[in-house]
């Protein structure tokens, strides 16, 4: 992977992020494709109409199904999906945290029966690498212990210490393995914890960016603390993360959340909110959100967003989006999808324009007064 910042505007950072199958350009958004697809669309109207360089899949789903090996034998991720840019799969970590009612988590791994059929498994910091060189991505998380906020100081530093431990592992595991020349092209990021608490967010950075990782994110935010905490604590974190690699902030967030954000100094982001309420009926404009199901969008003839260039907009009128969600319509999903991540890679796009020359403040100023 190659990591080169482009400029810098106070702490935003526009970066350009090379793997082998894509360049991307940051801040970038990572559309989430959990078990190799993002939900209503397929690799054609990813290329065709939203062009994203990189997109999420996720380990714990793709190793319950279809599992790991049957992707590794249809061709990897690439093969399978037939998405040929670049893929980050999440460690799944916090699927088998969050999905299984049964979790243990001890000094070597996680154990977690299956959402789908209850059947028991075992994560442990080299199965979780094992998987992702099955899958085949350009980006590999490790497993981490995450925690649940609130919670103890106790279980917060058991879980940085977990993690420390679980990052030394994972990071000796793949550097010994691209020594033996295998997975020469698969890079791989750690992940901070340590809750909303400053002392252990600065121990759990300066312990992982030690390592030789090719980057590094920020977890355990936006799991139920206030939206001032996950910025507060994303401010206080990434002055301890090196400047030239990669910061990625996991599971976060809305439109506000991104430019918050971007504004810390984070480089990548990935959320399933411009998807799922696209699915419930919510969709992003440059305006603030947009319930279509209401009935004041029946006779509508505007676009969803007039200042919005996809292919929704400049075909499809408000009142039929609400036709299509009230008749429970397919194509309403399809539809809706497409417009709100358009939405998203295009607030992307604009926030590394307004770095590159120097107004990011303005943007963000600008983004502010539209939504009131």
């Amino acid at each position: 992977m190659k990591f080169q910042i482009d400029n810098c505007d106070n702490k935003a950072r526009a970066c350009t992020i090379k793997t082998k199958h894509s360049t991307i350009q940051t801040p970038v958004f990572m559309p989430v494709g959990t078990v190799g697809a993002v939900k209503a669309l397929d690799a054609t109207d990813l290329e065709n109409f939203l062009n994203p360089e990189i997109i999420l899949g996720n380990t714990y789903h793709l190793y319950l199904r279809p599992s790991d090996k049957v992707v590794a034998k249809m061709g990897k991720l690439h093969g399978f999906t037939k998405f040929p840019k670049s893929f980050l799969t999440d460690s799944g970590g916090f699927q088998a945290f969050s999905l299984s009612d049964n979790v243990k988590i001890d000094e070597d791994g996680i154990t977690f029966r299956s959402h789908i059929d209850g059947s028991k498994h075992y994560f442990t910091p080299k199965k979780v690498i094992d998987i992702q060189y099955n899958l085949g991505s350009d980006i590999m998380m490790i497993l981490d212990d995450l925690v649940a906020l609130p919670a103890t100081q106790e279980r917060i530093k058991a879980s940085i210490e977990r993690t420390t431990r679980w990052a030394k592992e994972s990071i000796e595991y793949h550097r010994q393995n691209q020594a033996e020349g295998k997975s020469l092209d698969q890079n791989i990021f750690a992940i901070i914890q340590g809750g909303t608490d400053k002392a252990f967010r600065e121990k759990s950075a300066k312990e992982l960016c030690a390592m030789d990782y090719d980057g590094f994110a920020i977890g355990g935010l936006s799991v139920g603390e206030a939206n001032q905490d996950m910025y507060d604590t994303v401010e206080w974190t990434t002055q301890f993360m090196p400047e030239d690699k990669p910061r990625y902030l996991m599971g976060v967030g809305t439109p506000e959340d991104l430019v918050e954000n971007v504004s810390r100094g984070v480089d990548m982001f990935d959320c399933v909110m411009p998807t799922r309420n696209a699915r419930n009926g919510t969709l992003f404009t440059s305006f603030g959100k947009v319930s279509i199901k209401g009935a004041k969008f029946k006779e509508d003839p505007l676009p969803i967003d007039p200042e919005c260039g996809c292919m929704v907009c400049k075909t499809y009128s408000r009142a039929y989006l609400c036709h299509l969600i009230r008749a429970k319509e397919i194509t309403y999903f399809r539809l809706a999808t497409i417009h709100n991540l358009y939405y998203y890679l295009n607030l992307m796009k604009q926030m590394r324009e307004a770095i590159l020359e120097n107004r990011f403040e303005s943007f963000k100023e600008e983004f502010y007064k539209k939504r009131q």
